[in-house]
């Protein structure tokens, strides 16, 4: 009998309270939204990413994390924290030095609202073309009251001040075009007219409808609510703002309830203009929201991204190599096994959606198939893993395997027959059957049978009465095999029932054309193929039992897949 784990008298529910920040907003409109565009991106992978990481990336790693950036398609890139550290600063200065960053990419920085850091994050940005500074601090009560013991007021002056310092230190650099962004940081446990209020306040010092270009930046530095409750702070931030319309509304989501990207789905119905994110989602904590992610969800409802994820698994090889982090085998989108189904039921439906598919390819050219949100192959990704084989393993599993793989077009009562085989050999193993081994599984079920060999045999019709005349071999005896019939294979079942007194008659039969090889010989090189796949079930004595053949003539395979299901009965 098992037993219990002792209880953490630490584990309190009581120590914890209700989400308190919620403004009061009874009339929300965006429940009723839809999205029907990308948003501005901006990835944060080089810097909140960066930051987050064991060992923080190096120059190289950055520069190489930047060109796939940039590839995918991003347009604004925060790629650091210049005043922080000498290679955050000489990332920088590297990008623009090399004149690495293309005309129509933003680079973005952050830096806190002290002087000399941003006299330092200045100096770092010389020479860029266009830029956006970030400047931030915490507005939050928790932080207002412990961190800094300041009121309301003394933290909206940091707010002011920092602005301020921006606005004076960019006209130092008049060759750039500057963008000013600010971030009432924890703006989630935030008091939302409040975060209102210093926004106002620092939109005053920058005056984005004389033309300064306003990025208002709203994060979930610490997700504390529900989404719903965030998409309401960010509907009434966008109401009650007084210059609402000089700005742009941005996002930054983090991960800590697990649900940062639904949280940013909201806040976009709620009226924002811009997503921060990272690719996969690293970030402090549990993460920060995932762009990809996000960016695909937009994908599967037929909304362009504006972000090409095209070569997925190329982009998670290099996000994987500069972070140093290993994806998740269920990660949405780009996991090992998120296109892959073991369920047996699960793989019946995508094994019948897709042949649904290929049918009517020429009047429905629109993905909709069962379990699959999206086609693998717009990624990049391949049909090999979708299906994969265990006990749990159902007869479609087997069934779209041996067709996408090998030309095989099993049968349903083939499939039925098969499954049984292949869970008993998954049972046996207790582990994944690999694509060869369930080819091998299948040959030596049906097609290598060495019990029965059909010797040369003659086929006649007079008159629409057919004629088989042949030999058949077993270990034991030869069979003189003479029946008559209305086809080939109804004389050849009566010649049997002559040569050896069983009671046999055929109760399916399936035949199809195979068009690809079969497999290919390791040690000769040599391809194995066949013409023609026939499928018979026979009843041999009030048995039922299931046999395949295959050869380059039909008729031959035919005769083959009778003596493969009269095998099974010896």
């Amino acid at each position: 009998m098992s037993q219990r784990l002792p209880k953490n008298p630490a584990f309190d529910f009581r120590k914890y309270q209700p989400f308190a920040f919620a403004p009061k907003l009874n009339d929300r409109t965006w429940p009723d939204k839809q999205i029907t565009q990308a948003p501005i991106w901006a990835s944060v992978d080089l810097r909140d990413g960066n930051q987050a990481l064991i060992d923080p990336m190096n120059i190289e790693q950055k520069l190489k994390f930047f060109k796939l950036l940039v590839d995918i398609g991003f347009k604004e890139i925060e790629i650091g924290f210049p005043s922080a550290a000498q290679v955050e600063f000489d990332f920088t200065r590297r990008l623009i030095e090399d004149n690495l960053v293309p005309d129509d990419v933003t680079l973005q920085v952050l830096v806190q609202a002290r002087e000399h850091l941003i006299d330092r994050t200045f100096e770092a940005l010389q020479g860029a073309k266009r830029a956006i500074v970030h400047v931030y601090n915490s507005t939050s009560k928790v932080q207002r009251d412990k961190v800094y013991q300041l009121d309301k007021e003394q933290i909206k002056q940091i707010a002011i001040n920092g602005a301020t310092m921006l606005k004076d230190k960019a006209k130092n650099y008049p060759d750039t075009e500057w963008v000013f962004q600010y971030s009432p940081e924890s703006f989630s446990q935030t008091e939302t007219d409040y975060a209102v209020e210093v926004c106002d306040a620092v939109c005053e010092v920058w005056q984005p409808w004389l033309g300064q270009a306003v990025i208002l930046n709203l994060p979930a530095t610490v997700e504390a609510s529900t989404p719903n409750v965030y998409a309401d702070q960010v509907e009434y931030f966008c109401r009650h703002l007084k210059h609402r319309k000089d700005v742009i509304i941005s996002l930054h989501t983090h991960n800590d309830r697990g649900c940062a990207v639904a949280a940013s789905e909201l806040g976009l119905m709620a009226g924002a203009d811009r997503i921060e994110g990272t690719l996969l989602g690293n970030g402090e904590r549990t993460g920060n929201m995932d762009i990809l992610v996000m960016a695909m969800n937009l994908y599967t409802q037929g909304i362009d991204p504006k972000l090409d994820f095209s070569q997925v698994s190329e982009v998670v090889q290099i996000v994987s190599e500069c972070n140093n982090l290993p994806v998740h085998p269920r990660h949405p989108y780009v996991g090992e096994l998120v296109f892959t189904a073991f369920s047996g039921s699960h793989q019946d439906a995508i094994k019948k959606s897709l042949d649904y598919n290929e049918k009517h390819q020429e009047t429905d050219n629109h993905w909709d198939v069962a379990y699959l949100p999206i086609d693998p192959s717009h990624i990049g990704r391949g049909y090999q893993d979708v299906v994969r084989i265990n006990s749990q393993s159902g007869k479609g599993g087997a069934a779209y395997i041996l067709q996408r793989h090998y030309g095989f077009d099993l049968p349903r009562w083939t499939q039925i027959d098969f499954a049984r085989v292949v869970q008993a050999q998954a049972e046996t193993l207790a582990r994944e059957l690999k694509t060869e081994e369930l080819l091998d599984i299948f040959t030596n079920a049906y097609l290598s049978q060495d019990t029965f060999h059909l010797s040369d045999y003659t086929i006649s019709n007079r008159g629409g009465e057919v004629t088989f005349q042949g030999q058949v071999a077993s270990p034991e005896q030869v069979f003189e095999v003479i029946g008559q019939g209305n086809g080939a294979l109804s004389a050849f079942i009566d010649g049997l029932v002559k040569a050896t007194g069983r009671q046999i008659h055929v109760t399916n039969y399936a035949e199809h054309a195979i068009d690809r090889v079969m497999r290919t010989d390791n040690k000769t090189g040599n391809q194995t193929n066949a013409a023609a796949a026939a499928y018979i079930q026979l009843a041999v004595d009030g048995q039922i039992y299931s046999g395949i053949g295959t050869c380059n003539s039909t008729v031959s395979a035919m005769l083959k897949g009778a003596l493969s299901a009269l095998a099974q009965a010896w």
